[in-house]
C-alpha cells in the first residue's frame, strides 16, 4: 500500500490526524504520487496500515471530500477527483496561478460549440497561403475595420484609420513604452500596477514614477505634482476594474486627469482590458483628451487569453503610423489566423454573445465571492472575476501576504500577493484573487472557502 509514507508525518504532527489527512492527499497530488481518478484503498485497510482508528480516517476523508479532493461512489469506493483546486498545473506551468484569466466556457456550452464550428469553417474557407505569409502590419483592412466597429461601443469616435490589431495587449504596451518614453523620462503609473507592465519597464530600462492613489485610483494632485517636478513621457492607467484593486475611476476623476495631461502635453495610455465586462462604464479618457490618448483593449479578458489578439486606437493617423512602426519592430504583426478568426467572430455577432455569457458568469462569481468573503473586506466589482482582499493587521502583528499567497497556491487557489503589483515599495498587505480559468462554479466555492480558512487561521502572522 503506497500510503506508508504518511506514517512519520502523522506521528510527529501537532495537528489531529483527521485534519492532516487532506493535506497529505494534496501533497501526494502535487508530487505525482496520486493522479486524477486513482482509486483509494478501503478506509478500514488504510486505518490498519496507518495505525489509526477507523473513525479518524473516516473524518479525514470526509474533510477531503468537502475540499473537493476526493469523491465516493457506490461500488467504486473513494477516488481522486478529476477537476478541483489543488491539482498540479497543466503543462507544468505556473501561469494559471499568476495570470488573471477569465472564466472559460464549458466544452458542452452551446456558444463553445459555435466558436469551434466557426473556427473550423474559417480554416476551411481561408486561403492557406494567406495564412502562411506576412500580412499588413497592424492588421488587414478588414481586421482593423472590425476592430474599430467593436471599439465604438466604448469609444464612439474609433475609426479604422487610427486602429491597429496586435498580438496581445502586452505587445501594445511594449511598443507604446518604446515609442513614448524617451531616455531620461519616466512613466507615471498607479502605485499598484499590472505586473506585466513592470516587466516591460524593467526590460526597456524605463523608470516607473508611482502616483499616490486612494480607493478610487490615481489622485489628480499627485499626477499634477509629478508633471511639474520630473520629466514624464506618458501616464499609464487601468481605469475600469483596475488590476488588482477592482477600482473604477469616476467621471470627475477622469476629467481632472485628462485636463492635467492636456495642460502638460503628457500622452495617456488607457489600458481598458476589463472595460467591456460591465454593461455600463464612465466615458473613456480618450473622450476628454482625444489628441493624447492611446486607448487599448483586447480579447484576453472575455474571449480567450490564448488568442493573443488586441486593439489599440491611436490619437491621430500620424500617431497610428508611428505606433505601427513600433509594433513592427517589436512584434512584427498579429498572427493572421487568430486575427482573422476574431474578426469573423465579431462580424457574425458571436463575439457579442460570448461577451454577454461572460458577463453573466462573472456576475455569478462576483456575488459568490462577496457572499463568502465580503465580511473580510473583499473588494469586488459586480461583473469582475478578480478580487482584492486586504489583510488587516491583528494586534500589531503584520500578516505576511506573500507567504499566505504561496500557501493558497499550493492548494490551487489563484492568489497573488500585493508585493507583485507594488511600484512604490510600500504595498498594503493584501491578495488579488482570481476566479477565472478552468475553475468550475463548484471549484470557486471551494477556493473561496480555502481562502477564508487560511485567513482566519492566520498562522503566518508575525
Amino acid at each position: 500500500m503506497p500510503f506508508t509514507h504518511w506514517i512519520p508525518r502523522l506521528q510527529h504532527s501537532e495537528l489531529p490526524a483527521y485534519q492532516l489527512i487532506p493535506d497529505l492527499l494534496v501533497e501526494d497530488l502535487q508530487r505525482g504520487r496520486l493522479a486524477p481518478r486513482d482509486r483509494l484503498p478501503p478506509l478500514r485497510d488504510l486505518a490498519q496500515v496507518l495505525g489509526l482508528n477507523y473513525t479518524t480516517v473516516v473524518r479525514g476523508f470526509a474533510q477531503a471530500r468537502e475540499r473537493g479532493l476526493i469523491a465516493s461512489r457506490p461500488g467504486l469506493g473513494s477516488y481522486v477527483r478529476g477537476s478541483f483546486i489543488g491539482l498540479p498545473l497543466r503543462a507544468g506551468t505556473g501561469a494559471e496561478m499568476t495570470m488573471n484569466m477569465p472564466p472559460e466556457l464549458a466544452a458542452d456550452h452551446p456558444l463553445a460549440r459555435r466558436l469551434q464550428e466557426e473556427a473550423a469553417a474559417h480554416l476551411a474557407e481561408a486561403a492557406l497561403g494567406d495564412l502562411m505569409r506576412y500580412q499588413d502590419f497592424g492588421g488587414t483592412p478588414a481586421d482593423r475595420d472590425a476592430a474599430a466597429r467593436w471599439l465604438r461601443q466604448w469609444v464612439p469616435q474609433a475609426s479604422s484609420k487610427c486602429t491597429l490589431v496586435a498580438p496581445g495587449i502586452h505587445s501594445i504596451l511594449l511598443a507604446l513604452l518604446s515609442l513614448l518614453v524617451k531616455p531620461g523620462q519616466g512613466l507615471a503609473v498607479e502605485s499598484l500596477l499590472y505586473p506585466g507592465l513592470k516587466a516591460i519597464a524593467t526590460q526597456l530600462g524605463t523608470r516607473l514614477q508611482p502616483l499616490q492613489c486612494d480607493e478610487e485610483g490615481v489622485l489628480p494632485q499627485s499626477f499634477e505634482h509629478v508633471c511639474k517636478s520630473t520629466p514624464i513621457g506618458a501616464l499609464y492607467l487601468c481605469p475600469n476594474l483596475h488590476n488588482p484593486t477592482t477600482a473604477t475611476l469616476s467621471l470627475a476623476r477622469r476629467e481632472e486627469l485628462a485636463d492635467i495631461a492636456s495642460h502638460h502635453s503628457v500622452p495617456m495610455i488607457e489600458d481598458d482590458a476589463y472595460g467591456m465586462l460591465p454593461p455600463a462604464i464612465p466615458p473613456p479618457l480618450a473622450d476628454f483628451a482625444p489628441g493624447l490618448t492611446y486607448y487599448v483593449s483586447g480579447t484576453s479578458k472575455w474571449l480567450g487569453a490564448g488568442l493573443r489578439n488586441a486593439f489599440v486606437l491611436a490619437p491621430s493617423e500620424a500617431a497610428t503610423q508611428r505606433l505601427a512602426g513600433a509594433l513592427r519592430a517589436t512584434t512584427v504583426m498579429a498572427p493572421p489566423w487568430t486575427a482573422g478568426l476574431v474578426t469573423r467572430w465579431l462580424e457574425s455577432g458571436l463575439g457579442a454573445q460570448v461577451l454577454d455569457a461572460m458577463r453573466s458568469e462573472c456576475t455569478w462569481r462576483s456575488a459568490l465571492a462577496r457572499e463568502l468573503l465580503g465580511d473580510l473586506g473583499l473588494r469586488a466589482h459586480p461583473q469582475g472575476f478578480h478580487f482584492w482582499l486586504p489583510l488587516a493587521e491583528d494586534e500589531g502583528r503584520r500578516c505576511v501576504s506573500a507567504e499566505l499567497s504561496l500557501r493558497l497556491q499550493g492548494l490551487g487557489v489563484a492568489a497573488v500577493a500585493s508585493q507583485a503589483f507594488s511600484t512604490d515599495r510600500m504595498p498594503p498587505e493584501a491578495l488579488r484573487l482570481c476566479l477565472g480559468g478552468p475553475l468550475t462554479r463548484e471549484d470557486c466555492g471551494r477556493a473561496l472557502r480555502a481562502v477564508r480558512d487560511a485567513v482566519e487561521q492566520r498562522p503566518l502572522c508575525t
